[in-house]
This record gives C-alpha cells, sequence and structure tokens, in this order.
C-alpha cells in the first residue's frame, strides 16, 4: 500500500483576508492539496482558536459545515475532522453528519474522532466537560454507535451513557460498510484499545521515532488481546514540517508560528523531506498529516506534490 497523505487545516486567520473572502482562500487551499495528490482534507472541530495554533479569539469555522462545501468544490479528495470531541454532538447524530458528507461527496466522507481536551470551548458553549475517564467511556460507546448506523438499517443500542432504539439513517453511506473511522489520540491504556477494536485509522501527533515505535508496540498488544489484525488499521502522523526551496526561506515561516510550537516544528527543503519520512513508513506507520501554518502559500501546498510522488515511488519499489 502507497503512503496516504492528509492536509490539515486548523488556521482559518489569514492575513489581509476580510471574512466575506475566508472560505474562497479555505476552498483555495482545499483544492490545492487535490491537486498535489493529498488523499485527505482535514479541519479541526473547534469552536475556539486552539493554544498553538494561535489566540482562542481567531477565526475557527464550525467543521461540518465548513466540510459540507469542501465537498461540492472538490471530486478525489476525503474528508473529514481531525477530530471531533465526542462530547459536542450526540453520536447518532454525528453519524447521521458524516453520512450527510458521505452522500454530498459520493463517498469521500471519514469519521474523525476523539475524546476531547478543550475545557474553555465547553464551559463557553455550556456543553459538559465530565473527566477523561468518563470521556473515553463515550468515546467507546460513540464509534459503536456510529459504526452500526453506517452498517445496519434499524440499530439499536443501549449503553452507559447513549442509546438508540432502532435509529433510521437514510440516505445509507455512499462507501460500502460506511465511512472509515478514525480515532485521534495516543493514550496506551484507553484510546489505543478502542483504535484497536474499532478503529480503520490513528493518528498520533509527531515524536521522536523510537517513542513511537514503543507506542505502536502497545497498540499491537491491544490488537492482539482483541483478535484484531493490526495490519487493519492505518497509523498516520501528525508531522511538523516546514518546507522550503531554501533553508534560508524558513524562518519567515517559523516567526509566524506559536512560540511554543515551534519546538515541535523542524524546517527542511522539499528535497530532504522524503528521506527524513521514509523511517517512518519503515517503521510501519502509512501516512503523515502536514498543515496550513507550516504550508501558507497555495505554491508549498502544490509543491508537496514532490514530496509525494517521491515517498510513494520509494514505497511501491520497496
Amino acid at each position: 500500500m502507497s503512503a496516504f497523505f492528509g492536509f490539515h487545516m486548523p488556521n482559518f486567520t489569514y492575513p489581509g483576508i476580510p471574512d466575506d473572502k475566508l472560505f474562497d482562500h479555505v476552498i483555495a487551499q482545499a483544492q490545492a492539496a487535490e491537486r498535489a495528490g493529498f488523499d485527505l482534507v482535514t479541519v479541526m472541530d473547534h469552536f475556539y482558536q486552539i493554544r498553538g495554533v494561535g489566540p482562542e479569539t481567531n477565526a475557527m469555522l464550525e467543521a461540518y459545515t465548513t466540510l459540507g462545501a469542501i465537498a461540492a468544490k472538490t471530486s478525489r479528495i476525503k474528508l473529514a475532522t481531525l477530530v471531533t470531541g465526542v462530547t459536542y454532538r450526540n453520536p447518532a447524530l454525528l453519524a447521521k453528519q458524516v453520512t450527510t458528507l458521505d452522500v454530498i461527496s459520493k463517498g469521500r466522507a471519514i469519521l474523525g474522532i476523539g475524546a476531547a481536551w478543550n475545557e474553555d470551548e465547553h464551559n463557553g458553549y455550556g456543553i459538559e466537560f465530565p473527566p477523561i475517564a468518563r470521556r473515553m467511556d463515550r468515546l467507546d460507546e460513540a464509534v459503536q454507535i456510529a459504526r452500526l448506523m453506517f452498517t445496519e438499517d434499524r440499530p439499536s443500542f443501549d449503553g452507559n451513557f447513549y442509546r438508540i432504539d432502532r435509529a433510521l439513517n437514510v440516505p445509507r453511506p455512499i462507501q460500502k460498510g460506511g465511512p472509515k473511522i478514525l480515532i485521534g489520540g495516543g493514550g496506551e491504556k484507553r484510546t489505543l484499545r478502542i483504535l484497536a477494536k474499532h478503529g480503520d485509522i490513528g493518528h498520533w501527533f509527531g515524536a521522536p521515532l523510537d517513542d513511537l515505535k514503543r507506542k505502536k508496540g502497545i497498540f499491537e498488544e491491544h490488537c492482539a488481546a482483541v483478535g484484531r489484525n493490526p495490519k487493519d488499521v492505518l497509523l498516520t502522523l501528525g508531522i511538523g514540517l516546514v518546507l522550503v526551496k531554501e533553508e534560508r526561506e524558513a524562518k519567515a515561516i517559523l516567526d509566524r508560528i506559536p512560540e511554543e510550537r515551534r519546538p515541535m516544528v523542524r524546517a527542511m527543503t522539499f528535497d530532504a523531506a522524503p528521506d527524513f519520512l521514509r523511517p517512518y513508513l519503515d517503521a510501519g506507520f502509512g501516512g503523515f498529516t502536514f498543515n496550513n501554518p507550516t504550508l501558507p502559500t497555495l505554491e508549498a501546498i502544490e509543491r508537496v506534490g514532490e514530496v509525494i510522488k517521491a515517498v510513494r515511488g520509494s514505497s511501491v519499489a520497496a
């Protein structure tokens, strides 16, 4: 299988672009990613901007409205949140939203979901923010409900937190078996076990390769415990790369990234990126996500296509 590439848009604040032109720029980025050969476009499911990207008062678009509109302006690329907080929506409603996105996009939706973490926006919007253990319990039930609604005509489920009673989900998803489920987060006791039981795609953030290999080993132990082949789950990584034609160009981009996030970002040329990514592929990680703060221009997004082709060419040859 060739490497999987995602383009993530956590930032909706663009210098010199007013609100009435903001979405035009979002579409231009998504279309540039599609032309470059990315497999997936994602947006955050947040109501406030998050630390590490910008001030909480910066622009933030609602995720599923945004994805539906992107679907109408693209033709190939898959679409998802990275990721929906389980607390934000009733899981049956969420499954309905993702199914609707699958219909609008003609079979390109992925359900991205995680346990949620941003307490400030929960408080601001009056959404309950239970302790992490309860959020993990809810995540486990929510993905089960989503799978049922994607695959069965009139499913029922009676859990500790959620229930559905012969729920209708019509029209049905376009994709056979329904949209794949992406679970974000690398919590070793609960999140990775839920991924092993119910997920199709896992998404972790970049870390030293040795630590990622250790975490992958724990995930494989969870798979063995639940009788799942770990090769059935695509493991992807968020990679903080600033890609430039020449290294001297990197400083201007790095200066625009919040200071607390800079230690997680690495600058390199487009030519050097394939060699940087190959060890992760060799270790069993099947995909990478780049983001728009580190690829601030349409030219930069499109030029990642060179990296994608080089990495895929090497993985096919291997």
